[in-house]
């Protein structure tokens, strides 16, 4: 086969392998979700919802928090959220079931809470702030920051999220009104497990977090 036959051939190969990357680069940018959207439309469909069902706040509160915990339960990583709390002394002295047993308590406590805030809200917004320019693409770690506007005061929320393998985002902290939350938990199960000399067990069925509505009232 002639050189000359050779060279057209080359060129296509190299124009297929150049086009083949910048689909793949095109589709792994499109893959990342955008931290700062996903933190917003969440947040927009929770007002709706607290809109739509005020009256439901009066006849049956436990209800009322249940549809806020529909859409807020999704977004965080209690696993690693409930190990941070727990601290590295206490993750690693207790078993893997103590751990999941602690996952599955701390999520009600960090959802009852939430829930709690957001309940007090008269005529409520969130407004979420987004930068001129949103350099996420590279980032293991973003903070989303909104002001929640009660209808009588504004108060600022801070969200710490985490980038999982395939690009999505999710919660591992919250910072409300000034309260860190994840370091109100930790400093609680610390102060548990220090006054039940270490004792995994007891402290785990003694937890009552006690972050109240972090400040917020309508």
């Amino acid at each position: 086969m002639s050189k000359w036959y050779n060279r057209p051939m080359l060129k296509v190969r190299k124009n297929f392998l150049y086009l083949l990357l910048v689909l793949l680069l095109t589709n792994n940018i499109l893959s990342e979700e955008d931290p700062y959207i996903f933190i917003d439309k969440n947040a927009q469909q929770m007002v709706v919802v607290l809109i739509e069902n005020k009256s439901l706040f009066l006849d049956d509160r436990s209800a009322y928090e249940d549809k806020i915990k529909e859409i807020f339960e999704p977004m965080i990583d209690f696993k690693r959220v409930a190990a941070g709390v727990m601290g590295r002394q206490y993750y690693m002295k207790a078993s893997p079931d103590q751990r999941n047993e602690f996952v599955d308590v701390f999520r009600n406590s960090l959802l009852d809470t939430y829930s709690e805030t957001l309940a007090q809200w008269e005529n409520q917004d969130i407004d979420t702030i987004f930068p001129e320019t949103r350099d996420f693409i590279d980032k293991k770690s973003i903070e989303v920051r909104q002001i929640l506007n009660t209808g009588s005061s504004k108060y600022p929320i801070s969200y710490k999220l985490r980038k999982n393998k395939d690009g999505s985002w999710m919660i591992i902290n919250i910072i409300v009104n000034g309260v860190n939350l994840g370091l109100t938990f930790k400093n609680q199960f610390k102060a548990l497990a220090i006054k039940n000399n270490g004792d995994i067990k007891k402290t785990l069925d003694g937890w009552v977090s006690d972050a109240g509505d972090a400040g917020i009232s309508g």
